[in-house]
C-alpha cells in the first residue's frame, strides 16, 4: 500500500505532510497532457502583448500617426541616451492595458465561481480577439486605447482562470511541471511577437500587422478551450456531480477507476465545505487563519514584477536602441532575449548591467557605448532572462493558484493577478522616466529587490511540490513562522 505521507522541505528541514489524498496515484494520461497544453496556451495572448508593445512603439509610422511629438524628440536627442523615449503618453499606450486587466481579474473571480474556469478562459479569448481587431484597424487614439482596454480584459480573465485550471487538473506530483506550461506559452507569445515585429518593422503598415495578428493566438486558445471540459472541482462547486466524475475519469483514465473514485471523494468533501461556508470570499480571505496565503499571494506577483523582467520585455527594443543598436539590430537583440527566456543568477547580472552602463555611457549620459559593450549588455540580459525563466517566471502563476482552499481559490488567484497587473502598470508607466532620471541606477534598483525577494522565498515560502491542493493547508501548519496563524483552525 502506498504511503499517505509526503516529504517536503521547509527552511532546509524535511517535514512530513500527511494528506488525505496522499494515497491517490493520479497518473499522467494523454487526456490530462492535452488538456493542460490547451489551458496553458492561454498564456499566448499575454506573452504576445508583452512582446509586441515594445517593438511597435519604435516603429516610425506608428509614432508618426499617434505620437508625433515622441518621434520628433527621438530625432533631436543627441546626448542623453537614457531619455530618448521618455514620454508618459507613449508609456500610457503600453500600461493602459494593465488597468483594464486589474479590473477584469477581480471580476473574473465571480465568473469562475459562477460559470467555471473554462468559460472564463473562453470569454477572455473572445475579448482579446476583438481588441486585437480594433487595434489593427485603429484610425485614432480613441480606437487604439479602446482596443487596449479589451486586450486588458482578455488577459485579466485568462490570467486568473488558466493557472487555477491547471492546478486543479494536473496530478499533484506533476502540478508544478504542468503549471509551468502557462509561463512557457507566455514565452512563446513573446518570441512570436518579436519575430513578427522584426518582419514588419520596415513596412508602412507594419504596426497594423503586428497589432492585428494578436487575434491569431487568441483564436488558437479560444478554439482549444471550446474542446476541453471544466475542472472537476469547478463542476462540483456548481453542483454538477456526474459531469465532475466524467471529467475526472477522462483526465485520469478509466483504468484508474479506484483512484478516480478516491480523488473524487476528496473533491466532494472540499466542495461540500465550500458550499457550507457561503461567506463573502474577499472578506473571508482577510481572516487571520488565511494570513499566510494572503501574504504570499500578494508578495509573489509583486516580487515577480520587481525583478524588472516585464519592463525589460516591454521596452527591450527601446533600451537596445538607446545603448547603440540600430532599429533592426535592436529587434534582433530582443528576439534573442526572448528565446533565452523561453529556453530557460539574477542579482549579479543586474549589477553587472548597471556597472557596464556606468563605465561606458556614464551618469551624465553623454558617453558612447561601443558595439562590443552593447553586445555585452545583450549577453548579460540574456543570462538574466534565463534565470527568470528558471525561477520567478512560473512561480508567480503556480504558487497563488495552489495554496488557497477551494472556497477561496478564485478570489485568491484574482487578488494575485490584480496585484500583478497593478505592479506591472506602475513599473511600466514609470520605467522610461526612471531610466531617464536614475540612469544605470535603475538596474541597481531591480538588483536590490531581487536580493530581498530571494531572502523572502528562503525564509517564508514552504515547498508545495507533490502536495494535493486540498491538503495544502498542512504546509502552513508545519511552517516555522506561519503556523502561529493557522494553529487550532480548520481550513
Amino acid at each position: 500500500m502506498k504511503t499517505a505521507i509526503s516529504k517536503m522541505a521547509i527552511g532546509g528541514l524535511a517535514l512530513d505532510v500527511t494528506g488525505a489524498g496522499g494515497n491517490i496515484d493520479a497518473k499522467i494520461t494523454a487526456a490530462v497532457v492535452m488538456t493542460c497544453i490547451v489551458a496553458a496556451s492561454s498564456g499566448l495572448i499575454f506573452g504576445y502583448d508583452i512582446g509586441i508593445s515594445g517593438g511597435v512603439t519604435t516603429m516610425k509610422p506608428f509614432l508618426a500617426k499617434f505620437f508625433p511629438s515622441v518621434l520628433k524628440k527621438a530625432s533631436e536627442a543627441k546626448t542623453n541616451v537614457y531619455c530618448v523615449f521618455d514620454s508618459q503618453l507613449l508609456t500610457a499606450f503600453t500600461s493602459s492595458l494593465y488597468i483594464a486587466g486589474l479590473v477584469a481579474s477581480l471580476v473574473a473571480s465571480r465568473l469562475t465561481a459562477a460559470y467555471g474556469r473554462r468559460t472564463t478562459m473562453i470569454l477572455g479569448g473572445f475579448t482579446f480577439l476583438f481588441g486585437a481587431v480594433i487595434n489593427g484597424l485603429a484610425a485614432n487614439i480613441a480606437m487604439l486605447i479602446s482596443g487596449r482596454i479589451l486586450l486588458g480584459f482578455g488577459v485579466g480573465f485568462t490570467n486568473q482562470a488558466a493557472p487555477v485550471y491547471l492546478s486543479e487538473v494536473a496530478p499533484p506530483q506533476w502540478r508544478g511541471a504542468f503549471n509551468t506550461g502557462f509561463q512557457f506559452f507566455i514565452g512563446v507569445g513573446v518570441v512570436a511577437a518579436n519575430l513578427i515585429n522584426y518582419a514588419t518593422a520596415n513596412h508602412h503598415n507594419g504596426w497594423r500587422i503586428s497589432l492585428g495578428l494578436a487575434a491569431v493566438p487568441a483564436a488558437i486558445m479560444t478554439v482549444g478551450c471550446l474542446l476541453i471540459s471544466d475542472t472537476p472541482s469547478s463542476l462540483l462547486a456548481r453542483g454538477k456531480h456526474d459531469h465532475a466524475r466524467s471529467s475526472l475519469l477522462n483526465l485520469r483514465g478509466a483504468r484508474n477507476r479506484a483512484d478516480v473514485e478516491a480523488e473524487l471523494a476528496e473533491l466532494v468533501k472540499s466542495s461540500q465545505l465550500t458550499l457550507e461556508a457561503r461567506a463573502e470570499p474577499f472578506r473571508t480571505i482577510l481572516e487571520r487563519r488565511y494570513r499566510p496565503q494572503l501574504v504570499v499571494a500578494v508578495a509573489i506577483p509583486c516580487f515577480q514584477q520587481l525583478t524588472g523582467i516585464t519592463v525589460n520585455a516591454f521596452y527591450a527594443p527601446v533600451l537596445f536602441q538607446s545603448v547603440g543598436f540600430g532599429s533592426a539590430a535592436a529587434l534582433i537583440a530582443t528576439i534573442i532575449l526572448g528565446l533565452v527566456n523561453l529556453g530557460s543568477i539574477l542579482v549579479s547580472t543586474m549589477l553587472a548591467v548597471a556597472a557596464l552602463l556606468a563605465a561606458t555611457v556614464g551618469a551624465a549620459a553623454d558617453g558612447e557605448m561601443t558595439k562590443g559593450y552593447a553586445v555585452t549588455v545583450v549577453v548579460l540580459l540574456c543570462i538574466y532572462a534565463a534565470g527568470f525563466g528558471w525561477s520567478w517566471g512560473p512561480l508567480s502563476w503556480l504558487v497563488p493558484s495552489e495554496i488557497f482552499p477551494l472556497k477561496l481559490r478564485p478570489a485568491g488567484q484574482s487578488l494575485s493577478v490584480a496585484v500583478n497587473f497593478s505592479a506591472t502598470f506602475l513599473l511600466s508607466q514609470t520605467f522610461l522616466a526612471t531610466l531617464c532620471g536614475f540612469k544605470y541606477g535603475a538596474f541597481l534598483f531591480y538588483g536590490g529587490w531581487i536580493l530581498l525577494m530571494t531572502l523572502f522565498v528562503v525564509m517564508f515560502l514552504p515547498e508545495t511540490k507533490g502536495i494535493p491542493v486540498d491538503s495544502m493547508y498542512q504546509v502552513w501548519e508545519k511552517h516555522w513562522f506561519w503556523r502561529r496563524f493557522t494553529i487550532n483552525h480548520i481550513i
